[in-house]
């Protein structure tokens, strides 16, 4: 039998699992799906709540500048802040630097669901986090910081 078409050998699914990649998209998963049902109390997705937050802090934005910065796919962009404007939470008016563009803006109500979803995302994490003593949520925040500025 040629051995690299054997059978995987028993226990190749617990190794899957032990592995730091997998357990830490497991935790990742876990934690936008407490986010996301917490917000979506409030009518928005993980990708409006990301779109608003973007908007609010470095708004005016272009759109092209607001799909460059959060990596999303233009046309889902497009739907997002289509979605934001129709509740009022975003303004989309012509890029003062560049006319040709649009750049949006979070209104004042958009600015107060910020405040409401950044509480309701801390209570989630604090779900995720439960397990945890206070030593080890700031361990594991540090090395998680530690992991992504590589």
């Amino acid at each position: 039998m040629n051995p690299t078409h054997s059978e995987p050998h028993p226990g190749a699914l617990a190794h899957l699992e032990s592995l730091p990649s997998w357990l830490a998209g497991r935790v990742a998963a876990r934690g936008r799906s407490l986010v996301g049902e917490a917000i979506a109390a409030e009518g928005l997705k993980l990708q409006h709540y990301a779109v608003l937050a973007t908007a609010a802090d470095e708004g005016p934005l272009a759109q092209a500048d607001l799909v460059r910065r959060l990596g999303f796919d233009a046309k889902d962009v497009v739907l997002l802040v289509n979605h934001l404007e129709r509740m009022g939470l975003l303004l989309r008016e012509p890029d003062q630097r560049d006319r040709r563009k649009n750049a949006v803006t979070a209104t004042p109500k958009g600015l107060r669901l910020l405040q409401s979803c950044a509480h309701l995302a801390d209570e989630a994490n604090e779900r995720l986090l439960a397990p945890l003593d206070p030593a080890e949520r700031r361990t594991l925040l540090a090395l998680l910081v530690r992991i992504v500025q590589d």
